[in-house]
């Protein structure tokens, strides 16, 4: 499922269960962050990271608590998702042994 608010949006593996009241949904955090157009803002997140629908704010100056729990989301079927990438290994350029050997972001 696609996971959206005017954020971002992330896909999500979706289980019914009558534990939740009607209209909420509940998701697990921890994921890699693995954007599908990496540096575009609001690109899907593949990889479930429910941070990109978040606002990035602390409940007040004293507590920094989360402010997460609020967040209203709509969800929608995702027939054709995207493969996850955030365990891929980037690119190597140059060879090991020259002084320009780095990772390719």
């Amino acid at each position: 499922m696609r996971v959206f608010n005017e954020r971002g949006s992330f896909l999500a593996a979706v289980r019914v269960s009558d534990h939740l009241r009607p209209g909420v949904v509940q998701i697990a955090t921890g994921a890699w962050y693995d954007p599908l157009q990496p540096g575009l803002p609001g690109t899907l997140e593949k990889h479930g990271n429910p941070n990109v629908v978040t606002a990035d704010e602390g409940t007040s100056r004293l507590a920094q608590s989360s402010v997460a729990q609020t967040v209203l989301v709509e969800v929608e079927r995702c027939l054709d998702p995207p493969p996850v990438t955030a365990f891929d290994r980037p690119a190597l350029v140059g060879s090991p042994t020259s002084p320009e050997w780095r990772h390719q972001p």
